[in-house]
C-alpha cells in the first residue's frame, strides 16, 4: 500500500492523479446527491412521532458524519506532514479544513432547525452539540494558524500540530450520547437494534451519506490541485502545463 501511495507524495503526480479522479467524483457526487435528497425529502414515509420534520436527517446526519470524517482525514494528513515532512500532506491539511468547517456548520445549523420542534429550543448546551461546536472552532483554528506566521512553514507545522491534538475531540463527539445523559438521540445508522430506522428511510440516507463523501473527495481534489499550482508555480512542469493552456 505504501509503495502505491509513495508516488503521490510528488506534487506533479498528485496533481495529475487528482485531475483524473475529479470528473468521476464530481459526476458521482452530483448524481447521488440528487438521488438521495429527492428520494429522502420527497418520497420517504412520514415518521409517526416526528412527522415530516425528520426529513432534515438526510442533510443533518451525512454532514455530521462527514464533519468528523473530514477532520480525521485532515488529522492523518497533518500527522503525515509532521512525521515524514511531506509537503503535499501539508497542503492537504489546508485543502480539507474549509470543507470540514462547512460540513460542521451545516450539521450545527440543521441540528438547530431539527431541535427547535423536538426540544423547543434552537440550542442547548448538550454534550454532542457542544463538542460539535468545538470541532468547528478547531477547523477555524487550523486555518487561522496556517496564515498567522510570516514563515509559511512554521504556520503549516503549528496548524498540523493543532489538527493532530484536536483529533481527541472525535471520540468525544461520537460517544457523547453514551457517556453522558444527553438530549441528542443515539446513532441513526450504526444502531440497528430496535427501535431502528425503517429501511425505506435508511436507503436514501445511506445514498446521501455516500454523496457527501464523494463531494468531499471531489472538493478536496479541486482545492489540492489549486494548492499544488500555487506552491509549485515556479517549477518547470507547472510552467509547461500553463503554457499549454
Amino acid at each position: 500500500m505504501f509503495k502505491w501511495l509513495h508516488p503521490l507524495a510528488k506534487p506533479e503526480t498528485l496533481y495529475h492523479f487528482c485531475g483524473k479522479l475529479s470528473p468521476w467524483l464530481m459526476a458521482s457526487a452530483l448524481f447521488t446527491l440528487l438521488l438521495g435528497n429527492i428520494w429522502g425529502l420527497g418520497f420517504t414515509p412520514t415518521d409517526y412521532q416526528q412527522g415530516d420534520s425528520y426529513r432534515i436527517i438526510h442533510i443533518h446526519v451525512p454532514s455530521a458524519i462527514m464533519s468528523m470524517g473530514a477532520y480525521l482525514a485532515m488529522a492523518i494528513a497533518a500527522f503525515t506532514a509532521l512525521v515524514w515532512q511531506i509537503k503535499t500532506a501539508q497542503w492537504a491539511v489546508l485543502a480539507i479544513a474549509p470543507i470540514g468547517a462547512v460540513y460542521t456548520a451545516i450539521a450545527l445549523l440543521t441540528g438547530m432547525a431539527w431541535g427547535k420542534p423536538m426540544w423547543g429550543a434552537w440550542w442547548v448546551w448538550d454534550a454532542r452539540l457542544t463538542s460539535e461546536l468545538i470541532l468547528l472552532f478547531l477547523y477555524f483554528g487550523v486555518m487561522a494558524l496556517h496564515g498567522a506566521f510570516s514563515d509559511r512553514q512554521t504556520g503549516a507545522k503549528v496548524a498540523s500540530l493543532l489538527a493532530v491534538i484536536g483529533s481527541i475531540n472525535l471520540p468525544i463527539i461520537h460517544f457523547s450520547v453514551e457517556w453522558w445523559n444527553t438530549l441528542h438521540q443515539g446513532a441513526t445508522i450504526t444502531k440497528f437494534a430496535k427501535p431502528s430506522i425503517d429501511p425505506s428511510m435508511l436507503w436514501p440516507l445511506l445514498i446521501s451519506l455516500l454523496a457527501f463523501k464523494l463531494l468531499m473527495l471531489w472538493l478536496t481534489c479541486v482545492r489540492l490541485r489549486t494548492a499544488i499550482l500555487e506552491n509549485e508555480q515556479h517549477r518547470p512542469w507547472v510552467k509547461q502545463l500553463v503554457g499549454k493552456v
